[in-house]
């Protein structure tokens, strides 16, 4: 997707995502033949309800309609949540990760899972799984150091809701 495109769609539909109290994390325009697609990813501090993405499919879908913003060729327009694969790139990712583990691949080449504890401007306070009986160890990690990062999915860990029950 052109640059062009891509700055007037965001333009055109982040209004409306930020009218339901969600954050645009990505637009996607792709071609398959003739048929293209739009994807408008969203996500929030609570996860996107699959009403919200519903509701929000009909309003951008509506707008995008009184608009030419897509051209004249028809399209499917589908509005998603992040996959859990998708990686943190973002301070606002971080924060969403807080009492998650992430593994993280650092510029130097170390890779490091721990569990985000604490997030500010500069980086994350995270605590290091202890190994083979040791005990946990606190670890800081600067945004700047970290080249990827990806939240590890636990079977066994407990929700938010069932932690503050």
């Amino acid at each position: 997707m052109s640059t062009t495109q891509s700055e007037r769609l965001r333009g055109l539909l982040e209004p409306l995502v930020s009218a339901a109290e969600l954050d645009l994390e990505e637009i996607e325009v792709s071609r398959a033949g003739r048929r293209r697609t739009l994807r408008v990813i969203v996500d929030s501090d609570d996860g996107v309800e699959l009403d919200a993405c519903a509701d929000l499919s009909r309003a951008l879908s509506q707008k995008l309609d009184e608009t030419d913003a897509m051209g004249e060729d028809e399209y499917v327009l589908e509005v998603t949540s992040p996959g859990t694969d998708r990686p943190l790139t973002r301070q606002r990712h971080y924060v969403r990760a807080t009492g998650r583990l992430v593994a993280f691949r650092l510029h130097e080449g170390q890779e490091v899972v721990a569990r985000v504890l604490a997030v500010d401007e500069e980086g994350l306070d995270t605590e290091v799984p202890g190994v083979k009986g040791r005990r946990p160890t606190a670890r800081r990690i600067a945004f700047d150091d970290i080249a990827r990062a990806r939240v590890e999915i636990e079977f066994n860990r407990k929700d938010k809701k069932e932690e503050e029950a």
